[in-house]
């Protein structure tokens, strides 16, 4: 079992909920239970399936989690292209967050191949 609040990919996580929640705060109000909805359980998923995988009593288990929280990240960054697209949120913002969403992936699929070998 790991102690999930150690985890870099899951402050990271964290940042990044955080982050999003900020940014979901400027749509218009009729996005409240719509895109911004959505795009917030995808955040929260994220860090959730760390921790959760986390307490999980093998590596197989955990793995299983941080399979699912790669999904919710690309889940996520194809919401962020989508409320550019519909002008919620400025190209800049997206961008800034695509990468922290990369190289969280990248953080993530590397914790998954170490708890596989």
């Amino acid at each position: 079992m790991h102690q999930y609040k150690e985890l870099k990919t899951w402050q990271k996580a964290m940042d990044l909920a955080t982050e999003l929640y900020k940014v979901i705060g400027t749509f218009p109000s009729s996005e409240r239970f719509g895109l911004s909805s959505q795009m917030q359980r995808s955040a929260v998923s994220v860090p959730s399936n760390i921790a959760e995988g986390a307490g999980r009593s093998t590596k197989a288990d955990f793995a299983k989690f941080l399979d699912i929280t790669q999904g919710s990240l690309n889940e996520l960054e194809t919401q962020l292209i989508l409320a550019h697209r519909l002008g919620y949120i400025e190209m800049i913002k997206v961008d800034k967050m695509q990468v922290e969403i990369n190289e969280l992936q990248k953080m993530n699929y590397k914790l998954i191949l170490s708890l596989r070998r």
